[in-house]
């Protein structure tokens, strides 16, 4: 291809098998099976008319007049394209679906005549396949009987066809040579890419044809083939009234929106959420990805689309709230295929539970994902789960307490939550807190009261030691670490300025350079409280603490909360995740009305195809990052289960006092 995929897409579609990102303007960028993170297949689908022997206009790109407008269909995972240009005789509606339990992906495209004269047109296809993300070995082929493309590379086969008998195709077509629509039948080609034609005459003034779009996969040519047979042995209408059903049971099973009298755009989001959940979670093995992936080339992050045991708790715990615990279950059993032998758990995995690429130990990851197991027991009381999970929260739990400092009771210095510096992070302190606390209780459960006991006593010296030392009075704030490592250039200007540290011998006598406090203010702060409890919400230090933070984070005409003071991260935008936590606050100590103007800011950024990014440009409040990001979406289900459960005990209340003055 000739052009570089965008970070920012529009939609996702998917059946937690098969995940694919496309533009809004219909355009495939990347299609990942038989998991969802890996590997990624397509270089490009691209869909284009041409009109007698001029050139292809290319439909599913702003150009040739192309106007597009976008959307899913209601309380489904299909999304909805309709394109339209002036200068053009069709206007076409497409909808783009993988169909759950099958090894397929439909895009059906009826195309109308919009002219008062008869029209006649081609309709083109240009698929590029780079097969398990390799630009080398592939092989495209046209397989007559099954009037088919086969894309394939070792193990992966993807066949391309429609229920239409083609009129022209070619293997081995670049994307430069298909300009000009012209297809020279060659049959096989070790090339990636290729296409096909249907030759459309003489549709008449407002009439309509359809033209549905299969791609099957399968782990070599007769599988795939088989799955494209069966897709052409119904009509692309049925398969889709099929997935319509699916996704409306989906949700009907699901527990509603909490909120009663709800704003629609609400509702909308929260089922929207629901929906993304199910295409973040890997049908085969469990795991839930933080994003789709969408920087595969690293140029401005180190990817998203993989497991994190932080994000997967807060996901977690949004999934049982909403009555999707069957996901939650199959989480946590992967959990233990990703756990590793000492009892910790890395960064971040891939879907078959081994490491990904990683800038070393966070320990609020491992903590999360015990803390989580114990959110997860307590929505559903199954002592199975808690018999399953035992082993890996005891090896875990005692990899927290040897990870623990003698001195203070706090964790050794790991990598903070957002993975760029090294120190004993007053957020990771609460985790850990977190996760021994939850230990306990599981161990409580077990029979093992001496365990528990052991566990609850390092976790409140974790809690006692982050008020005592942790503690910034001048900043009115707690520090956001202490024994942070920095570059020796920053530290020899801290120190000038009065800033206390130590140069440290580290391995092999290279030197690190540590000051005694981080005093950044950062987002992740209010974690202490909500949702680890280490110290209670209403607790003066965190009330000055969550004080601070919004008037230091509060970005000035867009609104939301950055993530911390200096944040330089695509140029240091407000997220939705960190605008939502501060909500999370305000509810736990009542402020239920700043709550809701934070709930509110989330709902108006969201995207025009009704998904939450990561951040928000600080400048234009247009999207920014990441679409979507599940923990975005599982922050915004919590505060709507957090406002619903803090209203109906203040509506408790109230009548209480109704009936104590009568």
């Amino acid at each position: 291809m000739s052009t570089k995929k965008p970070f920012l897409v529009d939609a996702i579609i998917g059946n937690s098998k098969f995940l694919a990102s496309l533009g809004r303007t219909g355009k495939l960028y990347r299609l990942w099976w038989p998991n969802i993170d890996l590997p990624q297949h397509v270089d490009a689908i691209r869909t284009g008319i041409q009109q007698k022997d001029g050139p292809v206009s290319w439909f599913d790109e702003a150009l040739d007049g192309w106007e597009h407008e976008a959307n899913y269909v209601e309380k489904t995972n299909i999304f909805r394209v309709g394109a339209r240009s002036e200068q053009q005789p069709v206007q076409i509606e497409s909808f783009h679906f993988a169909v759950p339990g099958q090894n397929l992906i439909v895009r059906e495209y009826t195309f109308t005549n919009i002219t008062n004269q008869p029209a006649s047109f081609s309709f083109i296809v240009h698929s590029s396949f780079l097969v398990s993300e390799n630009h080398l070995y592939n092989t495209t082929l046209f397989h007559p009987d099954a009037d088919s493309l086969v894309h394939f590379r070792h193990k992966y086969y993807f066949a391309l066809s429609s229920a239409n008998v083609c009129t022209n195709f070619q293997a081995g077509l670049s994307w430069d040579l298909v300009q000009g629509g012209e297809l020279n039948g060659t049959v096989i080609d070790m090339k990636p890419d290729g296409a096909l034609k249907w030759e459309i005459e003489s549709l008449d003034p407002g009439q309509s044809i359809t033209i549905p779009i299969y791609i099957a996969a399968g782990h070599d040519e007769q599988s795939a083939l088989l799955q494209m047979e069966a897709a052409k042995g119904k009509a692309s209408s049925k398969w889709m009234a099929e997935t319509i059903a699916y996704w409306h049971t989906f949700l009907s099973e699901a527990a509603p929106c909490p909120i009663e009298d709800a704003d629609a755009e609400i509702v909308e989001l929260y089922d929207r959420s629901l929906l993304m959940f199910k295409l973040m979670s890997d049908e085969q093995t469990g795991s839930i990805i933080a994003a789709p992936e969408f920087d595969e080339n690293f140029a401005r992050c180190g990817g998203y689309s993989y497991c994190w045991g932080r994000d997967a708790a807060f996901i977690t715990t949004a999934l049982d709230r909403a009555g999707l615990g069957a996901l939650s279950d199959s989480f946590y059993a992967w959990t233990l295929t990703a756990q590793s032998p000492d009892g910790s758990w890395q960064q971040r995995h891939y879907h078959d539970g081994s490491l990904a690429p990683s800038w070393g130990l966070q320990i609020d990851e491992g903590s999360s994902i015990i803390w989580g197991m114990w959110q997860h027991y307590l929505e559903n009381q199954n002592t199975g789960f808690a018999e399953q999970v035992w082993p890996a929260v005891e090896k875990g739990a005692n990899f927290l307490l040897g990870f623990l400092q003698s001195d203070n009771g706090l964790p050794r210095p790991s990598i903070d939550l957002w993975e760029e510096r090294e120190a004993s992070h007053t957020y990771s302190s609460a985790a850990v807190y977190g996760g021994l606390t939850a230990a306990a209780s599981f161990a409580e459960l077990a029979g093992k009261p001496d365990l528990a006991a052991e566990w609850t006593a390092s976790a409140e010296r974790i809690a006692s030691a982050i008020t005592e030392l942790c503690w910034n009075e001048e900043g009115s704030s707690f520090y956001r670490g202490l024994n942070l490592t920095v570059p020796q250039g920053k530290y020899e200007q801290a120190i000038a300025t009065g800033a206390a540290g130590q140069v440290a011998e580290g391995i092999k006598g290279y030197k690190k350079y540590v000051l005694e406090h981080d005093s950044v203010i950062d987002i992740s702060l209010l974690g202490i409280a909500v949702p680890f409890g280490a110290v209670p919400a209403d607790h003066n230090y965190m009330k000055r603490t969550a004080d601070t933070i919004e008037a230091a984070l509060t970005v000035p005409g867009v609104g939301g909360i950055k993530r911390y003071e200096d944040d330089s991260y695509i140029g240091g935008n407000p997220w939705i995740l960190t605008t939502l936590w501060l909500a999370h606050y305000r509810i736990q100590t009542g402020s239920l009305d700043e709550a809701r103007e934070l709930l509110k800011w989330a709902v108006d950024h969201r995207t025009e195809t009704g998904l939450l990014p990561e951040q928000v440009d600080k400048n234009t409040g247009e999207t920014a990052w990441v679409v979507p990001l599940t923990w975005s979406h599982a922050m915004f289900v919590l505060t709507l289960f957090m406002l619903a459960d803090a209203e109906t005990k203040l509506s408790s209340v109230t009548a209480i006092s109704k009936v104590s003055l009568a």
